[in-house]
């Protein structure tokens, strides 16, 4: 059966994120994840992983200037290679796994090529401290404009970049309103597929709504032999304990 990981970014937003983190190992949560933490003290963060044992799994590269990141820029190189520094002295700090990437909101040619040479910057940095690289594609709806469309998209760049530390943030909230064919393109993915997210499709919320049948998407993933905790992504309304139902029903 899958076990979870509580995106940080997300659930128990109005606590500090060492109390965030111990709020996921009181509800039964198996790893954690964050978004851009690099206001939260590394001691206190450090002694909540510890206190619970839990996992890192990851943490993103900041915003910029346009709340989308800034990785495939090309006036901004500069700026997305100390974010990625930036993520790379935080999460070794923490023990985080990943780091994302973020690309940011432009298309063409040229920001092909500046993406591919700061994933690479960042394929290095990751190098350092065996972390990996980790690249999403982000739904129209959500984020319009966002450089990397789709999971075809991103197949596409890692193939070109080949390099063994930078995998597919597979989002099955973002493939669903995209895509479609969770299941299908998991499996057609899975090669280079370095962590899972989910949330029910289309309005975000818990899994057990929508169009999406995570019964049937965690099953699929659990056959496939993945082990790694799935990602927990998705909005609240209330109280993040009010809407844990799905952690004991899957």
């Amino acid at each position: 059966m899958p076990t979870f990981s509580a995106n940080l970014g997300f659930l128990w937003t109005q606590h500090a994120l060492a109390d965030g983190i111990r709020a996921a190992h009181r509800h039964g949560f198996h790893a954690v994840e964050c978004h851009f933490p690099y206001d939260e003290p590394i001691t206190d963060v450090c002694q909540a992983l510890e206190d619970t044992g839990l996992p890192m799994l990851g943490l993103n590269t900041i915003r910029g200037p346009l709340n989308a990141g800034l990785a495939a820029l090309p006036d901004q190189i500069a700026e997305a290679r100390a974010a990625i520094d930036q993520a790379f002295h935080y999460g070794q700090q923490i023990g985080a796994l990943n780091v994302h990437v973020m690309a940011g909101k432009i298309d063409g040619e040229l920001a092909q090529k500046t993406y591919l040479d700061n994933l690479r910057y960042a394929s290095d940095c990751a190098s350092k401290h065996a972390m990996t690289v980790l690249i999403e594609p982000l739904n129209p709806f959500d984020m319009p404009g966002y450089f990397l469309r789709d999971t075809g998209h991103a197949c596409e760049l890692l193939e070109t970049l080949n390099r063994s530390n930078v995998k597919l943030m597979f989002d099955c909230y973002h493939v669903g309103r995209t895509e479609g064919a969770v299941i299908e393109r998991f499996q057609q993915c899975l090669p280079v597929i370095g962590h899972v997210q989910f949330a029910s499709v289309p309005d975000r919320g818990p899994p057990g709504d929508g169009v999406v049948d995570y019964h049937e998407v965690f099953q699929a993933i659990d056959a496939s032999g993945w082990s790694l905790p799935l990602g927990a992504e998705y909005k609240v309304a209330g109280a993040t304990e009010s809407t844990l139902g799905w952690l004991t029903e899957f």
